[in-house]
Order: C-alpha cells, then structure tokens, then sequence
C-alpha cells in the first residue's frame, strides 16, 4: 500500500451549527472551509484544512442514515480517520485479496476516489482510503 499521510479525521455530530462553533473557536475560524453534502453517504460536512491534515465535522441528512446509526449506538465523535493512497481501488482490491472485510464498493467523489475497510479488522475503527480529489 502506497500511503501517503493522513486525508481527514472524520467526527460524527447531531448538530453541524453547534459542534461547528466550538472547533471555529478552537481554530480561530469564522467558519468552515468548505460545506457540502455527499447524498450517497446521507451527510452534510463542515471542512477545516489544517496543514495537511482536514477535519471534517458530519451530520446525517436522514434520520436512518449511517451517521445517524452510528450516533446512536455511540454517540458524537470520531467517526473514521481517512488515509490518502496512490489508487484506492488497487489498494481495495489488494485489501479484498487479503480478506479485510470492506464496506460498499469504490465510490467516485471529487475527481477521485473512496473506499471503506470495516472497523472489524482495523481495531474497531473506520477507515477511509482516499485517492485523487477525494476527501
């Protein structure tokens, strides 16, 4: 696997406007630096660039959504940490050879793409392998 950092760190909130007003505080932001909604994944993300590394902040636009899922079996917080690779679906297709369980297929977003390895077999956390204009 061609890893080349760390894309995003990803937390799960209720509430964008709230969580939102306590990172700008934090970043000294006035607001995210980007907003925008992924309609297959049901969310809305609120984007911070820092450096090299984002933080996204998500909340569910459906009540039934994944997000929504899993706020409610675990509460707000760190949703998945995302890791920026060369190819995400060689890197898929390598993981799949291997047998780590995955989640959903390759999706295209951004001009790139992303994949999910089920938190089984990464020590109960989601992650995300992003390629491209991904993110």
């Amino acid at each position: 696997m061609t890893i080349r950092g760390f894309d995003h760190v990803c937390i799960a909130v209720r509430d964008l406007d709230a969580a939102a007003r306590g990172w700008q505080r934090l970043l000294g932001r006035e607001a995210p630096d980007e907003v925008y909604e992924v309609a297959a994944e049901a969310i809305r993300v609120y984007r911070y660039d820092l450096d090299r590394v984002g933080l996204e902040l998500v909340a569910s636009t459906r009540p039934d959504g994944p997000v929504a899922r899993f706020i409610e079996r675990h509460g707000e917080g760190v949703l998945l940490l995302a890791l920026a690779v060369d190819d995400a679906a060689a890197e898929r297709d390598r993981l799949e050879g291997l047998g780590l369980p995955l989640v959903g297929g390759l999706r295209p977003f951004r001009g790139g793409r992303y994949t999910f390895v089920h938190p089984s077999a990464m020590n109960g956390v989601l992650l995300e392998l992003v390629d491209g204009g991904a993110g």
